[in-house]
């Protein structure tokens, strides 16, 4: 009893514990997390007005005098944030570093428009932009802060993501409007002005994934504005001086235009950051309201569970040991011995199936509780009743599902077959050519229709009655796949080395090839062709066909389960792939069929794609005719192919040898 009390209790005590501590962290994180952000956000208001300086002095070193008056202005504002960042210490250490020499390149700037030129106009934009780097790189708000919280989590990412597209538009602004003033790109400027619009075209996208969606709607509206447009326009005609050719556009007109969508993009930041804050607030005052709740309910449960405690251990533990013991034994021995033979089996399942009525369990009334007991009982009985009747139900329908498949697939390759006789014979007799024509192209349409007849057969685990006594060339087996696809013009034969493969397997290999090339041509643009390759591999004693697309590809979990159903031909894949893959079975059946060493696995194409390898044993393999055939050098992605291959195997043996399925 004290066992039975004590356990419950101390694990409820320790729960508590761990909740009212977790809530307590997260009042705290919440708290620092609220402070922080305002920080971050009056970092950002300094950095807005760096951004602003920054721009007009670029345009008053490059020419634009009318740009000294609000520069006079915009620095007066740079000054008091400056001020009023001087107790935060993180921002203070930044703005020595970066911001001591602020007043000298104002003076150097001045110079340069009433004297000789003593400032340099990229040296001075690159004095802006890294302290505004630094500045942006000043993030206060700790890990601990947003790891309990999503959104808020996501509302901080979204905030430097902002910032960073900000500085982006900020510092395109500065760039192109010196460039502007002076009328062409000098030197590296137009390199800068184009890395600048790629990271404000990353930041944006990377914002839009983890922002809400009035955010990315407010950001949306930024971009639409007739600024926005006006600004997209100057910037097309700045990228068509890149070679430097003259620029003439006016560069006050293009400062407002983008100084207006900078604006927008600090007012979005803005919403951004509020938005942080508010859900900082929520989540402490949520915090402070679970810890309360937390420490009232944890002494409550405490003392009920210690009393639940007693009075269940009396009732419940000779009961529920028969019961599990009796569960036992259905989930581990009954059962799945039961629908073991129902499975086996191909007769009538009604001789497996337990009675549906219940043994009697009255005798456990005495018990004290065991009437319920007793009525789990009665519904765990009703379970393996039923559980053995649906497997009753499902082998029968697989059975007859299976045979179905396979007359019906029977049939169709009957009825193919005459009309491939029928189409041969007029083929013979026919003379005009343009009608010979289309008699090739039925004879084709007719060929594919037997293949999939024959595919039908394969999942029905049927062998399809198309042998082949008398060993075959590679290249045809490979002509042979080809005539069976749709798109067979875009299938390019290249370097196929001379083998011949055993009568037995050449139709299977066929069919396996055109599922691999038929599945290449789908995937890939209709201009690129489809390359087989086939080559003798002395090492392993193997021989390769290899199909190689430059299509989509394919990601690497999507290929891993792949190669996955590849790999696997039972009927437990069967049952489980989606009527998508069902090409997939069908090479995977037809590699198990060859025999063991026969493999087929799927790599990336160098440059993009999928490929696809079919690797033979050395039994499936006949003598050649001739002498001996001179190897053929693989082309570099085959030769690539191949090793992957080699290293698949390999990890895929040392899985299996750690009792890991691959």
């Amino acid at each position: 009893m004290a066992v039975v009390i004590t356990v419950p209790i101390c694990l409820l005590l320790v729960v508590a514990g761990l909740a009212v501590y977790g809530r307590a962290e997260a009042l705290g994180d919440a708290r620092t997390t609220r402070a922080e952000v305002g920080l971050s956000l009056r970092v950002q208001a300094l950095v807005h007005q760096l951004q602003r300086e920054r721009g007009l002095t670029n345009g008053l070193l490059g020419g634009e005098s009318d740009f000294r008056t609000p520069l006079v202005a915009t620095r007066e504002r740079v000054d008091t944030a400056l001020r009023g960042m001087r107790t935060e210490r993180a921002v203070e250490d930044v703005i020595q570093r970066h911001l001591r020499r602020l007043p000298a390149i104002r003076a150097a700037a001045d110079r340069d428009n009433v004297g000789p030129n003593t400032a340099d106009r990229a040296a001075t934009l690159t004095f802006y932009t890294t302290a505004v780097d630094a500045l942006n790189a000043v993030d206060p708000v700790a890990d601990t802060a947003t790891r309990t919280d999503r959104r808020l989590r996501d509302g901080l990412a979204a905030l430097r993501e902002l910032a960073v597209a900000k500085e982006s538009v900020a510092l395109e602004r500065g760039l192109v409007n010196g460039v502007f003033a002076e009328g062409a790109f000098r030197d590296r400027e137009y390199l800068t002005f184009t890395e600048v619009r790629a990271t404000r075209v990353a930041a944006l996208a990377r914002f839009r994934q983890v922002a809400t969606a009035p955010q990315r709607a407010a950001l949306k509206n930024t971009f639409a504005t007739d600024e926005a447009q006006r600004a997209t326009a100057y910037e097309n005609q700045a990228q068509r001086g890149a070679d430097g050719s003259a620029l003439r556009a006016d560069a006050g007109t293009w400062w407002d235009a983008m100084t207006v969508l900078v604006d927008d993009l600090y007012a979005v930041q803005q919403s951004v950051g509020d938005d942080v804050r508010d859900r900082a607030d929520r989540l402490r005052h949520e915090a402070e309201l679970g810890l309360a709740a937390y420490l009232v309910a944890g002494m409550l449960m405490a003392a009920l569970v210690a009393g639940l405690a007693a009075f269940a251990s009396r009732s419940l533990t000779r009961p529920l040991g028969a019961l599990a013991e009796a569960a036992h034994d259905v989930a581990r021995n009954r059962l799945p011995a039961t629908v073991a033979r129902i499975q086996r089996s191909s007769q009538d399942h009604e001789e497996f199936l337990p009675p549906a009525e219940p043994p009697d369990t009255s005798a456990a009334g005495p018990l004290g509780g065991a009437t319920e007991i007793a009525a789990v009982a009665a519904s765990l009985h009703q379970v393996e009743h039923t559980a053995l009747h649906l497997a009753a139900q499902q082998a029968g329908l697989r059975r007859n599902t299976t045979e179905s498949l396979a007359n019906l697939g029977r049939r169709n390759q009957n009825l193919v077959r005459r009309q491939l006789s029928l189409i041969t014979r007029l083929e013979q007799q026919e003379l005009d050519p343009d009608a010979l024509a289309e008699l090739f192209e039925l004879d084709h349409l007719a060929t594919r229709m037997r293949r999939n007849a024959e595919s039908l057969l394969v999942l029905a685990g049927q062998n399809p009655p198309r042998p082949t006594a008398a060993p075959a060339d590679a290249l045809e087996v490979v002509q042979s796949a080809v005539a069976e696809v749709e798109q067979y013009r875009r299938v390019l034969i290249a370097a196929v080395e001379p083998v011949r493969v055993r009568g037995h397997a050449v139709a299977d290999v066929a069919h396996l090839l055109a599922e691999l090339i038929e599945n290449g041509l789908n995937f890939s643009p209709p201009t690129e062709p489809v390359e087989v390759h086939g080559w003798y591999d002395a090492e392993d004693d193997t021989y390769c066909f290899a199909v190689i697309d430059h299509g989509i590809g394919m990601p690497e979990e999507d290929k891993e389960r792949a190669n996955a159903r590849l790999s696997h031909s039972g009927e437990e894949a069967l049952l489980s792939a989606s009527t998508r893959f069902l090409g997939h079975l069908v090479v995977g059946r037809l590699a198990h069929r060859l025999g063991e060493g026969a493999q087929v696995q799927l790599f990336d194409t160098t440059g993009g794609g999928l490929s696809a390898l079919l690797a033979l044993p050395g039994r499936l393999l006949a003598p050649a005719q001739a002498g001996p055939a001179t190897p053929q050098p693989a082309r570099p992605a085959v030769s690539s192919l191949l090793n992957g291959f080699r290293a698949g195997v390999a990890r895929a043996e040392a899985r299996s040898t750690q009792g890991v399925s691959s």
